[in-house]
């Protein structure tokens, strides 16, 4: 598996929807890249951060600001092991 892949996989990861030999490929190449590492840890802790905070609660422009900090996250060069 290479960066890419995984980057593509990150959401399925953890909402535990892998298949077992998909999971098994995903975290060999966890446990080899650092930076993939270190991508799904961002994305836990922003998950989490998340999570505490109500959609509600989010200004109009607060809620454009994150939206454009997030797109094409997937599509940025991620390097390859």
């Amino acid at each position: 598996m290479n960066c890419q892949a995984l980057v593509e996989l990150v959401t399925d990861y953890l909402e535990r929807a892998l298949e077992a030999k998909e999971l098994e490929r995903f975290e060999e190449h966890i446990a080899l890249c650092p930076d993939c590492a270190a991508y799904l840890d961002g994305m836990r802790q922003t998950l989490r951060a998340l999570g505490t905070i109500p959609p509600e609660s989010l200004s109009p422009r607060a809620r454009e600001e994150l939206l454009e900090a997030f797109r094409g996250w997937s599509e940025r060069p991620v390097s390859q092991p």
